[in-house]
């Protein structure tokens, strides 16, 4: 089996563990979240067990992730270079915690749901699927790569 195809395998894998952990967890129903994210009213507190056990997790691979000078699969780790807090990323943290606070989905759990075939599941995959396409094409194109591949993401404004 090839590198391409070891990559493929181990990102299937990768998502059916993140898809069962989300279902087993409760994160695929949405009263279920918005009840968690319900602070001052009818707040239920179980789904803080779930998140910190993703800090934990989370945590855990960074920290091994730092001790390898490359992916096992890939010639270099591909992370994020622009540190900067902007306008930009802050008004699209609000906008995703405003979508997560009403319809009590983020695009994870979507994506894990549509296993489920709710209709109105399907409805917020295809609104997220279009905002996303508005987004790249009209708001914010990147520009063209370049035919080695050393293109950056241009610089946040």
């Amino acid at each position: 089996m090839n590198v391409a195809m070891l990559r493929l395998a181990v990102t299937l894998l990768s998502g059916v563990v993140f898809g069962f952990g989300l279902a087993l967890s409760g994160m695929l129903d949405p009263a279920r979240v918005r009840a968690f994210l319900d602070i001052t009213g009818n707040w239920n507190p179980s789904l803080a067990f779930v998140l910190g056990g993703a800090v934990a997790v989370s945590a855990l691979g960074v920290f091994v992730t730092r001790r390898f000078e490359r992916p096992l699969f890939d010639t270099r780790f591909h992370l994020p270079e622009n540190r900067a807090m902007d306008r930009r990323l802050v008004a699209g943290s609000a906008i995703f915690g405003v979508g997560w606070g009403l319809v009590g989905l983020c695009p994870g759990p979507a994506l894990a749901s549509l296993s489920l075939g709710l209709p109105a599941t399907i409805l917020f995959v295809a609104a997220m699927l279009g905002g996303m396409l508005v987004h790249d094409r009209l708001i914010a194109p990147k520009p063209a790569r370049p035919a080695d591949g050393t293109a950056t993401a241009a610089p946040l404004r």
